[in-house]
């Protein structure tokens, strides 16, 4: 960490538990309330709850006098070319005031332009300048919030030409300069790896991975691109795929059991689906450090 560019941060130190999490959904708030899961988490969007009132509140403050709280930034613009929307930032700082979340977390991606939101977490090429405006965001974002926010990993689809850098190796100067942790969204490992014709084993390998404080999981969709070869669509409306779960295990090798979120924000099921996933994670994790005991035994 270059601590002469770093900002210096003095929050309270928080974490997640390492357990099974899932995203907080309106169709859920009730049965939530009655039945009171054993989770260990929930999440939510940042930009759902950037208002002062209304159910959403009224629910989520309920909830968290009885969960763990992880907030899941979509719209700060982290790699965008433009400053970073201050009063944006102001209503995050607000939210995170009012909840005290025990992670905060955004995208390594850029979603508005020329004062334009895209509805979108779009690409960016790898680069020095890219590198300097990426860091510099973060920063301020640490800087403005007083703690550590979590870099999430892109699925991504396309790659710029003009990279100089691969996506691990840019990730791990990030991080190296802001002192950002990671979230390491294994679905998006997948998905662009698969893409991009890459080894996603290898791609984890080479992530910073003591930076990791979250991970996400979520279905992706298939498709084909134009020259017939398969395309994976991150769309966060299906079962974690088997594959993932394989890839999940592996990273779980390198971190050791780590908060783990199951996202899913398109044809929401039935609360008790979301909760046997977020299960799998947890019995998973348990295998885990059942393995890592028998070899230190």
């Amino acid at each position: 960490m270059n601590t002469a560019h770093a900002p210096v941060l003095t929050g309270i130190a928080r974490s997640l538990p390492a357990a099974g999490g899932i995203g907080l959904k309106p169709e859920h708030f009730r049965e939530i309330l009655d039945t009171q899961p054993e989770l260990g988490f929930f999440e939510v969007h940042a930009e759902n709850y950037m208002v002062a009132g209304g159910p959403f509140h009224h629910y989520l403050t309920r909830i968290r006098e009885r969960y763990a709280l992880s907030i899941h930034g979509v719209g700060l613009s982290i790699g965008g070319a433009s400053p970073l929307d201050e009063e944006h930032l102001d209503r995050l700082a607000a939210l995170l005031d009012r909840y005290q979340p025990e992670s905060f977390s955004e995208h390594l991606a850029w979603s508005s332009h020329g004062g334009a939101f895209l509805n979108d977490l779009l690409p960016l090429p790898y680069h020095a300048a890219t590198l300097d405006r990426v860091c510099a965001h973060i920063d301020r974002v640490q800087e403005r919030l007083q703690r550590r926010m979590l870099l999430e990993n892109p699925a991504s689809y396309v790659e710029f030409a003009a990279s100089t850098m691969a996506e691990t190796e840019f990730i791990a100067e990030v991080v190296r300069r802001t002192g950002c942790g990671l979230l390491l969204d294994v679905n998006n490992v997948y998905v662009a790896c698969v893409n991009h014709h890459r080894d996603p084993r290898a791609y984890i390998g080479a992530l910073p991975l003591p930076a990791v404080g979250q991970i996400h999981l979520a279905g992706f969709a298939s498709d084909v691109d134009a020259a017939g070869a398969p395309l994976l669509i991150d769309s966060h409306g299906a079962p974690v795929a088997q594959a993932v779960w394989d890839l999940y295990e592996f990273a779980l090798e390198g971190l050791g059991p780590t908060p783990t979120l199951i996202e899913r924000d398109n044809d929401i099921p039935a609360l008790p689906v979301l909760l046997a996933e977020a299960y799998q994670a947890q019995r998973i994790m348990r295998k885990r450090v059942a393995a890592t005991d028998e070899v230190c035994a």
